[in-house]
């Protein structure tokens, strides 16, 4: 299974699963490519630590979506990847039909809350000010219903009563962490 990552920060997601590849458990997955629509992004720093290409795609004219002109440039750099799965790890952008119709079936996304609870942007926060005591994270299908598409599996975190956004942020992630890889290399070993 090719596997293509899109991300806009720092990476951790893409780490976690760049180091549960290079020790041999990501099943028959093999990431091949990683871009960003920003160029000063963390994620890109993995492609020379890993031995990848990790390369700055532009996504104008838009700062929340892809679409348009940057949508096609990445329509383009990505089936020249010849992707099994294209892996959103903190992509930030809202992508749109031509994307979503040319990769269907192909495009899963980390959710740092249970879905449907908590779509959209700051999903941990949104928790912790609602005061539930049980949030954690979706790994789902990509459709054109943001953060709506069909789930594949989720991880419980629990909120304490001591817990702040900052360390129920880092639960969340350490969940994250763990989830995406086991995701990925379970979706490896079906039939594609």
């Amino acid at each position: 299974m090719r596997i293509v990552i899109l991300g806009s920060g720092r990476g951790s997601n893409a780490e976690a699963i760049l180091q549960v590849q290079q020790a041999g458990k990501l099943g028959r997955g093999r990431v091949v490519q990683i871009f960003s629509d920003r160029p000063d992004a963390g994620i890109l720093a993995l492609g020379p630590r890993f031995g990848l290409p990790a390369d700055f795609l532009d996504p104008s004219p838009f700062k929340t979506k892809l679409d348009g002109e940057g949508e096609q440039h990445y329509i383009a750099a990505i089936t020249a990847c010849k992707p099994d799965l294209i892996v959103l790890a903190g992509f930030m952008r809202v992508l749109k039909l031509p994307f979503v119709s040319r990769f269907e079936g192909k495009i899963i996304n980390l959710h740092p809350s249970l879905l449907p609870s908590f779509p959209g942007l700051d999903a941990i926060g949104q928790a912790f000010r609602r005061g539930v005591k049980i949030t954690g994270c979706t790994v789902h299908y990509v459709t054109l219903d943001v953060d709506g598409g069909p789930i594949i599996d989720q991880e419980p975190v629990r909120i304490e009563d001591d817990d702040t956004v900052e360390s129920l942020a880092e639960k969340v992630h350490a969940a994250e962490h763990a989830l995406l890889p086991s995701v990925i290399a379970r979706l490896s070993e079906k039939p594609l």
